[in-house]
């Protein structure tokens, strides 16, 4: 069992038609067809989204996804349109809010990883592949890859996880020049951002980016580059052999496995609500890989 603790109800504004509630952001239409999504505050682990809010986090989201549309837009284009509120909108949608163009969107999650751990370790210490890609032996957990590799994933629904596919199986479900043109984006988008990272002492281990047509153009969506969608580590404590800190809600997935929450995984009760200190904690991580990778103050 998981999924929504409990489900919150859509705020409803003049003028939108509530589309979707997901993890973490709402979908709503405009009068004029175009997307308007929402970045909520909501925090989800272990496939559970959480009764416990982490303050900020969807506007770090959503000003961190806006910096990084910036820096790749010679590289892919992005859905953004505006960032205005739409008339009648709460003041609390504020610095969380992206009025974007509807495209149609491809259901496979766009994975690029250059270091190995996750469920790529996993399968690598059964198979020696990620995806089936083949890999070198020797690897461990945190080691760089030779080259940076794209193992997609079918997008799963609130409460599921998303399952690792072969390029091959990408190439049946959407085409052979769709897959060709979804993966050379996705490792061009990850190359440029690592770098960028780099420069600014972080390492991103892997990213995932999701993609959508306009008018036959291939068109970067949702969020980019933050720490829900992505590994972020320290590049001054990367050590291979161990789990890496990271720049992301390890704080709340820490605690929820143990004692201290006596909460069960296994189990048929839902998480409990999270303590003051583990949602400040995760709190400042995500300020902090905002801050250090845009170099700008939290405001």
């Amino acid at each position: 069992m998981s999924g929504f603790v409990e489900k919150p109800e859509p705020v409803e504004v003049p003028g939108l038609e509530h589309l979707h509630t997901g993890k973490v952001r709402d979908l709503y239409r405009d009068g004029a067809g175009r997307l308007v999504m929402v970045a909520s505050d909501r925090v989800s682990a272990y496939d559970w989204v959480l009764p416990t809010e982490i303050p900020d986090k969807g506007r770090v989201l959503t000003q961190l996804s806006l910096w990084w549309f910036e820096r790749l837009t010679d590289l892919a284009p992005n859905h953004v349109l505006s960032t205005e509120l739409p008339p009648g909108a709460p003041a609390d949608w504020e610095g969380r809010t992206l009025i974007c163009r509807s495209l149609d969107m491809v259901p496979v999650e766009c994975v690029a990883r250059g270091y190995l751990t996750g469920s790529g370790l996993a399968e690598y210490e059964q198979t020696r592949t990620v995806c089936g890609l083949a890999l070198p032996e020797g690897l461990t957990d945190g080691s760089e890859l030779p080259s940076p590799i794209f193992t997609p994933a079918a997008k799963a629904e609130v409460g599921e996880h998303d399952e690792n596919v072969s390029y091959e199986e990408v190439a049946r479900q959407v085409g052979a020049e769709t897959a060709a043109q979804l993966r050379q984006a996705t490792l061009a988008v990850y190359g440029r951002a690592r770098d960028i990272a780099r420069d600014r002492g972080i390492i991103l281990a892997d990213t995932k980016f999701e993609f959508g047509f306009a008018d036959g153009e291939l068109v970067l969506a949702d969020e980019v580059l933050t720490p829900d969608s992505s590994r972020f580590w320290p590049a001054d404590s990367w050590q291979p052999g161990r789990a890496q800190p990271s720049f992301d809600k390890q704080f709340v997935r820490d605690w929820l496995s143990s004692p201290a929450s006596g909460w069960d995984r296994k189990g048929e009760l839902p998480p409990p609500e999270l303590p003051r200190d583990v949602v400040e904690q995760t709190r400042s991580k995500y300020v902090e890989a905002y801050e250090r990778l845009t170099g700008m103050s939290w405001q």
